[in-house]
């Protein structure tokens, strides 16, 4: 089997474009987000509201980062230190992480074997915690039946907020990812769907809850500079009595980010191209599983996520060994020792320990791969043959 040499974490170059934009931000020396002069609307003013029109919200932020992003957002939608928070028990550590930034406490939710929050313990968890909040992970790209969801939140009035860290342009029956709840926490980290190195943005339709996210960002009074904010009248009583945790995004990172906008559908599509066909080729192996997705669902499939079900703790190291000696570098969530940007719940100490037997017995099996869009098809074609012919070999030798 010939090895694969190409870099998974390489992703492509920033647009020209976005060059320019930047080197123009840099000689005007004008990177604070609230250095304008009149009534000109700054960079990221601008992104706000490209963002904004994009994704067909009434209201945009843009901030630091995604994480930060859920963190305003959950205090802006009210949480409380103490109070329960919901969310699913497949996710990243920021996800968890901002729920505890803000004093409260999370209550995981088991996932199907398809990488999605369990409904049915969803309405169990809803009624034994008594949240009022879910933050919903679209982990890793996988979208519930939204619908279903938005039925039981109505139902037991339990608010949504959505990280779409992962499902930036994806979208369920038509709605975008980040329309059906509350508000949208959107991220410009490298591995995302744009590329700021770091960056987040926030979009809802309440005006009184993006005033005070606004606020929260660190506007101090110069709330009526941004591209996509509220009316002044929404921020009567939130500039008063929200206060400043500065975490806005500047200029530079605006300027990066404002052009590749208008290229995220299309790049979009390219991802798409390599995601079917590398799931296509996996889903012919007798050993791997991947993940079925509704015809409800438009992904974008910037990783790909499949499941070896049943494999042993020793097998799954093998089979990530040697993967890797041919090229291809997996993540495994089984893994009880974090990884990189892998974790679990076991290793989220901060929690209070959750009892998951779904949950533990669909990561103990489950492995994930990025596909950067410096991948060709060819290159993709490749990287699927190795992990079959590494699955396969598990079991030809009588390993898994």
């Amino acid at each position: 089997m010939r090895a694969f040499t190409g870099q998974f974490t390489q992703q492509e170059a920033i647009p020209d474009e976005a060059i320019a934009a930047a080197v123009d931000v840099l000689k005007s020396g004008r990177l604070h987000r609230y250095n304008t002069l009149g009534s000109e609307l700054s960079v990221a003013s601008e992104l706000e509201r490209d963002y904004a029109a994009f994704q067909g919200a009434k209201f945009c932020l843009a901030c630091a980062s995604g994480g930060y992003a859920m963190s305003i957002a959950l205090r802006a939608a009210g949480v409380v230190p103490g109070e329960k928070i919901l969310t699913n028990s497949f996710t990243l550590a920021p996800v968890p992480g901002a729920i505890a930034s803000v004093g409260a406490v999370p209550v995981l939710v088991e996932i199907t074997p398809n990488l999605v929050i369990d409904l049915n313990d969803l309405r169990k968890k809803i009624t034994d915690s008594n949240a009022k909040f879910l933050l919903l992970s679209n982990m890793r790209g996988h979208l519930c039946d939204m619908d279903e969801l938005v039925g039981i939140l109505n139902e037991t009035g339990v608010t949504l907020l959505e990280d779409c860290a992962h499902t930036m342009g994806a979208r369920w029956n038509g709605t975008l990812s980040g329309n059906f709840g509350l508000a949208g926490c959107f991220s410009a980290q490298t591995y995302k769907h744009v590329n700021s190195g770091e960056g987040g943005l926030l979009t809802s339709d309440d005006p009184d809850f993006m005033a005070r996210a606004i606020m929260l960002s660190g506007s101090y009074m110069l709330y009526e500079r941004h591209g996509a904010a509220p009316a002044r009248q929404h921020f009567t009583d939130a500039r008063l009595d929200t206060p400043n945790m500065s975490g806005r995004m500047d200029n530079l990172r605006a300027a990066i980010l404002k052009p590749q906008i208008a290229t995220l559908e299309a790049n979009i599509q390219r991802w798409n191209q390599r995601y079917d066909l590398v799931a296509t080729h996996l889903g012919r192996s007798a050993t791997v599983v991947v993940p079925e997705r509704s015809s409800k669902e438009f992904y974008v499939g910037s990783s790909v996520q499949f499941r070896i079900p049943g494999i042993a703790e020793p097998d799954a190291r093998q089979f990530v060994a040697d993967a890797k000696s041919l090229g291809v570098e997996l993540k495994w969530f089984g893994d009880r020792d974090p990884v990189a940007f892998t974790s679990n719940h076991h290793s989220w100490r901060y929690l209070e320990s959750q009892i998951l037997p779904q949950t533990d017995d669909v990561l103990a099996g489950l492995f994930d791969m990025r596909i950067p869009l410096t991948f060709s098809l060819d290159d993709c074609r490749q990287v699927s043959e190795i992990i079959v012919h590494c699955a396969e070999g598990l079991v030809l030798d009588g390993a898994a």
